[in-house]
């Protein structure tokens, strides 16, 4: 029987991230620390927006781009947040999550060969579709000591005449680093002398605690370079409503919109419903979770002074990504017995690109009581390790 597989997927591996996690739902009395979803419920105004809509009967296909109502809000939010403003006819789209955006914008974007600039540690997605759109993933390894933010000589010394788009996944998963915009202006200007595209994912954007969110797109230039990737799930705590956007220039929105008209259709019509009443009511939601969260953040900071593990302050998202290189220890291998000694799990480093090697990341999106149980299990284990035992 010939092969029935595609050779590109059976060359990408599975998330990094989901395999300790079977496990751990099998071990009694384990605690996770590794899945990156809001602990809260979607707020109760939010929800009975969707249940409203059910009640009505709009259970109907929506238009392929979104409903109306939904995208002038999106505009609305861009607008007020972050200093930019889009089309709602032509330069938004409304998409299942944020990772449907990436996807359909590598898609659109890319044709055989063309090299695609990823920073790593980053969010697992970006190699794997960036490869099924035929392109050609290349890597930017982003360094502890510079927090993990994209430098413009980095950039520069990762551009080939095949380059046509960069990544810019900020704030980051998993390292929480953030980009501030005198960082956005030197990357910026590297973009346009090399008439390059951007594909920013700011899907974190909404979650950044000492320094306001700058999104590429607001700088001069940058605005037709740029599709903007953002969503509900982490901002708003409807990781399950699976509702995500795209913005930007219309020749490349109208040719994303294909590809979504033939694989998805629309986006659920509650969950576009109910993301209305997010971005119309919300903000004070989304400022209560993430007061909440840079409470924990700082608990966490706190812990890991105490037991002396190395970790630079991140400034965005709900993740830590503390350096375990002093056990000499693969991060596969710390994470492992972490597990089987404590019933603490979190995801090794290496999930997110090569260059994570050395560190774990650990989230925040959890409740500070089992965040004080988990660092106690966390300070024992390293204690022990230290001890020779």
């Amino acid at each position: 029987m010939r092969d029935p597989l595609n050779k590109t997927i059976t060359t990408i591996q599975p998330s990094g991230i989901r395999k300790f996690f079977d496990v751990v739902h099998e071990m009694e009395g384990a605690i996770s620390l590794g899945v990156g979803e809001p602990d809260f419920d979607t707020p109760w105004h939010i929800r009975d927006e969707g249940i409203y809509s059910l009640e009505k009967g709009r259970t109907h296909y929506t238009s392929n781009a979104g409903l109306k109502e939904l995208k002038i809000e999106i505009d609305r939010f861009l607008t007020r947040h972050y200093g930019i403003s889009y089309d709602y006819n032509h330069e938004i789209m409304v998409t299942v999550g944020g990772s449907e955006a990436i996807d359909a914008a590598m898609r659109a974007m890319l044709d055989p060969g063309d090299e695609v600039l990823i920073p790593q540690p980053s969010y697992v997605s970006y190699v794997p579709c960036a490869a099924l759109a035929g392109g050609t993933p290349v890597i930017i390894e982003l360094k502890a000591e510079n927090e993990f933010r994209l430098t413009a000589e980095e950039l520069l010394a990762a551009i080939t005449p095949k380059t046509k788009l960069l990544v810019l996944p900020f704030p980051n998963n998993p390292t929480g680093a953030i980009m501030e915009k005198s960082d956005l202006e030197k990357i910026a200007e590297v973009v346009k002398e090399h008439d390059l595209f951007v594909l920013s994912d700011e899907i974190y954007s909404e979650l950044t605690y000492l320094e306001h969110h700058v999104s590429i797109a607001s700088l001069p230039g940058m605005w037709e370079r740029t599709i903007v990737i953002n969503g509900f799930s982490k901002s708003h705590a409807m990781t399950g409503w699976r509702l995500g956007y795209a913005c930007g220039p219309r020749v490349i929105i109208e040719q994303m919109l294909k590809i979504h008209q033939y694989a998805i259709m629309c986006a659920p019509s509650t969950s576009q419903f109910a993301g209305v009443e997010a971005l119309r009511n919300g903000d004070e939601d989304v400022a209560a979770m993430r007061e909440e969260y840079n409470g924990r953040r700082r608990y966490l900071l706190h812990r890991f002074e105490e037991m002396g593990l190395s970790c630079f302050e991140p400034f965005g998202a709900f993740y830590m990504f503390p350096c375990i290189k002093e056990f000499g220890m693969t991060s596969d291998e710390f994470a492992n017995e972490l597990l089987k000694a404590q019933k603490l799990a979190v995801v090794p480093g290496t999930a997110f690109g090569d260059c994570g090697e050395g560190f774990v990341r650990i989230s925040y999106a959890y409740s500070l009581e089992s965040l004080k149980t988990a660092m106690d299990r966390l300070e024992a284990f390293v204690t022990e390790l230290r001890s020779g035992k």
